[in-house]
């Protein structure tokens, strides 16, 4: 029976459950002007107000002293027939007249422009995306609630506080998902920002009320019941805290009688046990990647080091780089990645965005069972393709890879551009088709994808590096360069050790636009070797 009191009483009401979601940079800043005409327009309406009870006060005050003055001498004041016709008429019309005056609603044009934003407006899914992204960047940059909600982010501009309000529906997304780890930290936050004094509309009881559940559904009994009897202290009427303490001193009571039967080495591994950590399914490679992410990945050895170089590339005498070479550096030796500099002007990139801006769409990935592309949780991002002949510039762009990659162009697929806003990111994957996908490129009809050449149209504040977890290389974003590697040997094999991701952006906006590179076309450019790894 008590039991079934914690189920029925410990379990808050749930919101819906949404995927992820992203909405790029470029639509949040159409947003803030959304916003800001709405404020316009409610400035635009507190005026009225304030016009229009300024006349009713005026009129007011002119009948408190004419009605001051006529109950001195009543008889006296309607004695003059001035005063008794201004009387009648002031009856009769003027206080109908003030009448639809007070009734008149001044909000009509506020409310008018309020109804046409709206389909603007971000929905559910966009807020619980937002919170997810903000949970997804603690987790990847190890940072603790309390520098989020101070705003304390490395390259921030713009320095903004979370309320206890915010923290508290962060808890609430989380809870939503079943992340009662991230319940605790942000119940915890919005706990200790009330203890020190912050005014909310959120009270202690209802933050407990989560908090308590989060920490017993984790395992720590002990301090589920203390959260449960300080919250008992504050409403000793809450139906289900006394429900749940009833079951807890329940459990405690007979975890104490098992105890005594075992040892204290027993007892001691399973407290170490009962605690749950902050995800169950932290795997190496997602540590190394989000190492990575924060700029702790793997040193490069100064023997390796030695062996990079920075050049200037003339594409193997292409009459086009003769005169002004790129330049060229590498960034890492096993797997070769290069970067140009200055391989595309700022005019391209703003041709190139605004081309891409009215497109965007959630980017998709390569469904290794169907083939076909689909969006996924783990690419979070917008994304629009590119053609050639739509733009000269982006036609430019084409040829420029290929005179200086020595790869046909012709095959590969359109230039994609990506926005990645708000904890944007793409986990951790292969850009080419490993042998058990044989058909996820099979609609090209151009082979696998030998190489991949991505530009950074943007620098950004924090975050967002392209890491390779396989080999602990990182790259980080730079306006105007661009990097270059090959996801297949010579031999046509996959080099698994490309598998690369683009870390969560932290603080900023990030622009790339890549271009897949294809097998057909390039046997005489890049001729097959014997040897598989080659």
């Amino acid at each position: 029976m008590i039991w079934c009191i914690l189920i029925v009483g410990i379990l808050l009401p749930q919101s819906l459950a949404h995927p992820g979601f992203f909405t790029s940079i470029g639509q949040m800043t159409d947003l803030i002007h959304t916003e800001k005409d709405l404020v316009t327009s409610l400035k635009d309406y507190i005026k009225a107000e304030e016009d229009k009870l300024e006349q009713i006060k005026k009129w007011a005050e002119k009948l408190d002293r004419l009605t001051s003055t006529a109950t001195k001498d009543p008889e006296g004041f309607v004695g003059h027939p001035v005063n008794a016709f201004k009387l009648m008429k002031r009856l009769n019309t003027e206080w109908s007249e003030l009448e639809n005056l007070v009734l008149k609603d001044m909000s009509d044009g506020f409310i008018s422009n309020l109804t046409i934003q709206r389909q603007y407006f971000p929905n559910d899914e966009d807020q619980v995306g937002a919170a997810k992204a903000l949970l997804r960047l603690q987790d990847t940059y190890n940072l603790d609630t309390d520098t989020i909600s101070k705003g304390n982010l490395p390259g921030v501009k713009h320095k903004s506080f979370l309320t206890v309000e915010d923290c508290f529906e962060l808890g609430k997304v989380a809870y939503t998902e079943a992340d009662y780890y991230h319940t605790e930290l942000w119940m915890e936050q919005a706990l200790r920002q009330l203890d020190e004094g912050e005014v909310s509309t959120i009270d202690k009881v209802s933050v407990l009320d989560y908090l308590s559940y989060a920490v017993y559904q984790q395992g720590d009994l002990d301090k589920a019941l203390l959260l449960t009897k300080k919250l008992l202290e504050l409403d000793p009427e809450h139906q289900r805290a006394n429900g749940n303490l009833k079951y807890f001193e329940y459990i405690m009571a007979k975890e104490k009688d098992v105890n005594k039967s075992t040892s204290d080495d027993q007892s001691d591994q399973k407290t170490t046990l009962k605690k749950k950590g902050a995800a169950v399914d932290y795997l190496p490679e997602r540590q190394k990647y989000e190492m990575l992410c924060r700029g702790e990945g793997i040193k490069m050895t100064p023997r390796r080091q030695k062996k990079l170089f920075c050049r200037y590339h003339d594409g193997n005498r292409n009459p086009k780089f003769i005169l002004a070479p790129a330049k060229q550096e590498d960034e890492w030796d096993k797997p070769r990645i290069i970067r140009f500099h200055d391989i595309i002007s700022d005019a391209e990139i703003e041709i190139v965005k605004d081309l891409a801006k009215p497109r965007l769409s959630r980017a998709t990935v390569h469904d290794p069972e169907t083939g076909k592309l689909t969006t996924a949780q783990y690419r979070v991002s917008k994304s629009a393709w590119l053609s050639g002949y739509e733009n000269p510039v982006v036609s430019r762009i084409n040829m420029r890879i290929q005179d200086l990659t020595g790869l046909d162009v012709s095959t590969a697929e359109e230039l994609q551009v990506a926005n990645y806003g708000v904890g944007g990111q793409y986990e951790p994957h292969f850009d080419f088709a490993r042998k058990d996908e044989p058909d996820a490129f099979k609609e090209l009809g151009t082979g696998n994808r030998i190489a991949t050449w991505l530009f950074y149209m943007s620098d950004v504040s924090a975050g967002g590096a392209t890491v390779f977890p396989e080999v602990g290389a990182s790259v980080w974003p730079k306006k105007g360069t661009a990097v270059f590697w090959y996801n297949l040997f010579a031999s046509g094999e996959g080099d698994y050790s490309t598998r690369h991701a683009a870390c969560p952006v932290l603080v900023g906006n990030k622009w790339v636009s890549n271009k897949w590179l294809h097998e057909r076309g390039q046997e005489f450019r890049r001729p097959c070797t014997l040897s598989e790894l080659e």
